[in-house]
């Protein structure tokens, strides 16, 4: 289960922008475990899940005078795990064969929903975004997405060409990236369709 989001203190935050290293801490106990288990389930590698949490708060401290107390401090802490989340995916895709691999379990993770660790509005944001699709665009996604198929086993099923397939593939992820960017300023899915459109294709 998700670990709920801590409510912090203005006065904590407060202190900790005039450089008190036990409200730090404070805070990094309250949302390291909650931003460790976001990470690992988007990278799925606990070492640059690590890499990524230290640089997290290690900004968070160089940029503690820039904290409003009176402002949602979860989700500045959020867009600066993300900004860092996403530089990291960005240099992992450079990698074909991990394209495919963080392509599979990013997606599937947010496909099933009995194993997303994601809100009930967010899995009801993806279901929008996904249905909102063409038919044949859509069938093409859950075949190769879902379903695993190859591209050549789709292309067979379906009678069209693999390359179809692919293109077909390419504009069902710009459709879906659109679709949320659209309709939401939740960091979760914002991040998440950032990732799957991140020179994946």
């Amino acid at each position: 289960m998700p670990h709920p989001s801590p409510k912090v203190d203005p006065d904590l935050l407060r202190r900790l922008r005039e450089g008190d290293d036990a409200a730090f801490k404070e805070i990094y106990d309250c949302f390291a475990p909650i931003l460790y288990q976001r990470l690992l389930r988007l990278l799925k590698d606990p070492d640059t899940v690590e890499e990524i949490l230290q640089d997290t708060f290690l900004k968070l401290w160089e940029k503690r005078a820039q904290i409003d107390p009176q402002r949602a401090f979860k989700t500045y802490l959020y867009r600066i795990t993300d900004h860092l989340a996403i530089d990291v995916f960005r240099k992992i895709t450079r990698d074909k064969a991990l394209q495919q691999e963080l392509w599979a379990s990013t997606v599937s993770s947010y496909l099933h929903t009995e194993e997303a660790l994601i809100a009930k509005e967010e899995q009801q944001l993806l279901s929008a975004a996904i249905n909102q699709l063409p038919p044949k665009r859509k069938q093409i996604l859950l075949l190769c997405k879902l379903h695993e198929k190859s591209y050549q086993e789709v292309a067979d099923l379906m009678g069209i060409s693999v390359s179809t397939v692919s293109n077909q593939l390419v504009k069902a992820i710009k459709e879906i990236k659109n679709f949320v960017l659209h309709a939401t300023r939740s960091e979760h899915a914002l991040l998440l369709f950032l990732l799957i459109a991140s020179r994946i294709f």
